[in-house]
């Protein structure tokens, strides 16, 4: 990516009334480092959610609240993986396709 090429991302946080949170930029400064760094961290938490899913499910001692708990949790680590996912595919798509985004290096709520 050149220097004058910006693009518009997705962040991993909202703003807080709720609304997705963007970084218009390079992709090389200190917010999308933070961002990727929140990303892996959300991927991993949900592998490790997996695999305590997997165990949960084998065991036939697991009661109703404990698979509440488990639902309410992949459901949250579902979301976080699919933001993560549509924003690294709009990333793709827009260096894919030459684009150049709009705006300048801040953090803009939807």
């Amino acid at each position: 990516m050149s220097e004058s090429q910006t693009t518009v991302r997705l962040l991993p946080w909202s703003t807080p009334d709720g609304n997705p949170c963007f970084l218009a930029g390079d992709g090389s400064g200190y917010v999308s480092r933070v961002a990727d760094s929140i990303e892996t961290m959300q991927l991993d938490m949900a592998d490790e959610l997996l695999g305590h899913a997997d165990d949960m499910l084998g065991d036939p001692k697991v009661t109703v609240r404990e698979l509440r708990f488990l639902a309410t949790e992949l459901a949250t680590a579902l979301r976080d993986t699919r933001r993560v996912a549509v924003s690294r595919g709009a990333r793709l798509s827009s260096s894919a396709l030459g684009s150049e985004g709009h705006g300048s290096d801040a953090c803009a709520g939807g």
